[in-house]
């Protein structure tokens, strides 16, 4: 039997780092082979981020390379994210792929779905992924220098 799932999950995604390519794998390791990912990317009016944050459209050109690169990018819908719902709410979902970080908004998704008399999302939190001083890769630490996309220490303590 062929696993064919309809995955969904959203960040920011900018600057595309080793942990937001440890979620986009997951999501399409559950969807599987036949199965579809959507990935909402927020806007940057709601990424109420310090920085520079590049346009929607630089941010989802790196995603496709990336999923081009893993041969899974005709099975992804990148769409922008106007707010934290998404199409969550009223899309056709089966699972949602996120980081210990964004459980809760996962679990007052199911809250809400339920209302609206919808299944409930099977939610699948990927930890974080370290860098090399053992605390989580983010956009954060990489824009205020202290890591690269991967994680590695690039300002000493």
């Amino acid at each position: 039997m062929v696993t064919r799932m309809n995955v969904c999950l959203g960040g920011t995604f900018y600057p595309l780092h080793k942990g937001h390519k440890a979620l986009l794998k997951k999501a399409f390791q559950v969807a599987g082979a036949k199965g579809s990912v959507f990935i909402g990317v927020t806007y940057a009016a709601m990424a109420k981020k310090k920085g520079e944050l590049a346009s929607f459209e630089k941010r989802k050109q790196s995603i496709e390379q990336f999923l081009a690169e893993e041969n899974v990018l005709e099975q992804a819908t990148i769409q922008p994210l106007c707010n934290i719902f998404g199409q969550t709410l009223e899309g056709d979902f089966d699972a949602i792929v996120v980081s210990p970080e964004t459980k809760p908004t996962a679990e007052e998704i199911n809250k809400r779905r339920k209302q609206l008399g919808k299944k409930p999302l099977q939610i699948v939190v990927i930890p974080f992924v370290l860098s090399e001083d053992n605390q989580p890769i983010s956009s954060s630490r990489i824009r205020r220098k202290e890591i690269d996309e991967n994680g590695t220490m690039l300002k000493q303590e």
